[in-house]
């Protein structure tokens, strides 16, 4: 059990008084209301109930063309309620939750899943008491439905249990402080959204800055009570331009910060925005290159992306007993899967890595359980899953990674992925090593590849086990001097055991990629920490090629 600090001293001295106690105290009401005694007829009452409360504090500044476009501030409280009729042997979860919704003179009735902004108890109780109230109609509907399905379908030998039980926890953060510097962040996008403006072949660009404060609220019956406060900044700089064969070509960079003073200086992001420019223009003056195959080098941005998408995915729980999904993993467990040279964990409790902070940070998931560091692959063996409380067999615990956005349904999910290297070799001899790989392949030339702009995988069983990749900066390199030449035109494309099992060797140097994945349970802050990864082959195909013409008239912004 975790007992914070927090709640020790309110138990011995009068601390000043704290709202969200107070509506913390309205959720367990409601929440141990509901356990004690929601029932419909003679069906069984819930045997958990859990709820929680998200209060969004949200700040936007949007700036194109030397002007501003976005001024935003909202504010909301978003309620989710997880009720579960049964047992944590067999209860009423299912793989696609169920909606119920009952008839009510020909109309039907959904509660709303906020709540009021108003630190009003009351009120809470009352919205919560509505959703709770539909959660259980549809735990029950589907609790029955499941019975009546077991009749019909033989045990899975060894099937795992619905939910696992977990000890409760209790714990009061502290007061994240919390300020937007609206008018610092107005005048640096204004200042450099002219400047991108400026520039006659980008026919579009913009600067967002953003501020998030997240207060989150979360009780049990089983006796969990917490509050967290989590904030978390960033500044996005983009452009986009075509080349003259008509390809739609973009380039960005990216600051993420837990507060707001940790950003960089504007001189700084103004300087990296130059950079991006100068990236941008010369990637619009490279020639494309043809479908290929061979070595590459990934640098640490690059490998952080491949190993999320090829190999992070795979190993979140809820993906290994899905009939719906591929399991790449299942039954690997003690196996060799990768090189035995390569270790990767997941570490919500690492807050930054090389002096930058990790956007995958956190105390606790969204189903109230504590985030720990979990070792997923050691020297290449397989070792364990990313768990929230849906059990994997063999794992009847979470370790804390049931994950979501707002209001959904948690899933296991990705934090922080690390990977950890035996065989590290400094930059130069990686380089050697790549020409000499490629020399014996008979190739002319190797890549290297610096950034990826994103990508995305396939894990179900309804399609071919890929992974996809768009890289942006990629540098044909000349097995004869050595020279790299950028070029363009082509995405990476992949089976994930048979590229990753083709890592040769990797840097010494990490890289931190920072940003958001999109999945089940919606978008939520990761990070990757990897090593430059050289893979013995990669497949590289021609990207959409584009023939849209730029636009026909300069930009009136332009001289």
């Amino acid at each position: 059990m975790l007992l914070s600090l927090a709640i020790v001293v309110s138990l011995s001295a009068k601390p000043p008084p704290d709202a969200r106690l107070d509506l913390l105290e309205a959720m367990v009401a409601e929440v141990d209301r509901s356990h004690q005694s929601l029932t419909l007829k003679e069906n069984p009452a819930p045997y958990f109930v859990g709820a929680q409360v998200k209060d969004y504090l949200h700040h936007e500044i949007g700036a194109k063309y030397g002007a501003l476009f976005a001024d935003a501030q909202e504010r909301e409280r978003k309620l989710f309620a997880d009720v579960r009729v049964g047992s944590y042997e067999f209860d009423s979860s299912v793989g696609e939750e169920l909606d119920f919704s009952f008839s009510l003179k020909g109309t039907s009735f959904f509660a709303p899943k906020v709540g009021p902004l108003d630190d009003s108890p009351t009120a809470l109780r009352t919205a919560l008491w509505l959703v709770i109230d539909e959660k259980y109609k549809s735990a029950l509907f589907n609790y029955l439905k499941k019975k009546g399905e077991d009749v019909y379908t033989v045990d899975a030998p060894g099937r795992a249990p619905s939910f696992t039980k977990q000890e409760r926890e209790l714990f009061v953060g502290p007061r994240a402080p919390y300020s937007f510097s609206t008018e610092r962040w107005i005048a640096l996008a204004k200042s450099l959204s002219k400047r991108l403006a400026g520039e006659k072949a980008f026919f579009d660009s913009e600067v967002r800055v953003s501020g998030d404060k997240v207060v989150r609220l979360y009780a049990s019956s089983e006796g969990t009570r917490i509050v967290t406060e989590e904030t978390l900044f960033s500044v996005r700089v983009s452009a986009v331009t075509r080349a003259e064969d008509g390809q739609l070509l973009d380039n960005s960079r990216d600051w993420y910060a837990p507060r707001e003073e940790l950003l960089p200086t504007d001189a700084a992001i103004a300087k990296e925005t130059e950079v991006m420019v100068a990236d941008l223009l010369a990637l619009r003056a490279a020639p494309t290159i043809d479908p290929y195959t061979g070595p590459a080098l990934f640098e640490p941005d690059a490998a952080g992306v491949l190993f999320h998408e090829a190999v992070g995915h795979r190993l979140e729980g809820e993906r290994q007993d899905n009939d719906a999904e591929g399991k790449t993993f299942r039954g690997q467990i003690g196996k060799l899967v990768l090189p035995a040279f390569l270790s990767v964990t997941d570490d919500p409790t690492l807050k930054e890595r090389a002096g930058l902070p990790l956007n995958g940070h956190y105390l606790f998931d969204e189903e109230g359980v504590a985030g720990v560091r979990v070792p997923l692959v050691q020297d290449g063996v397989l070792k364990n899953f990313l768990l929230s409380r849906r059990p994997v067999d063999g794992f009847t615990k979470s370790n804390g990674h049931g994950r979501a956005q707002g209001n959904r349904k948690p899933v296991a999910r990705m934090a922080n992925l690390v990977v950890e290297s035996k065989k590290s070799l400094s930059d130069v001899e990686l380089k050697k090593l790549l020409i000499a790989e490629a020399k014996r392949q008979g190739k002319p030339f190797a890549l290297v590849i610096r950034d990826i702009t994103g990508g995305n995988t396939n894990t179900t069983s309804y399609g071919y086990q890929a992974f996809k990749g768009t890289p942006r900066m990629v540098f044909r390199v000349d097995v004869r001097d050595g020279k790299e030449s950028l070029v363009r035109g082509v995405e990476i494309v992949g089976t994930p055991l048979s590229s990753i099992n083709k890592v040769l060797a990797t840097g010494k140097r990490e890289g931190v990629f920072n940003g958001f994945c999109g999945a089940e349970s919606g978008m939520v802050p990761v990070s990757t920490v990897a090593p430059a990864v050289l893979l013995q082959e990669i497949e590289l195909q021609r990207s959409l090629e584009g023939k849209d013409r730029p636009p026909l008239l300069p930009s009136p912004f332009a001289p």
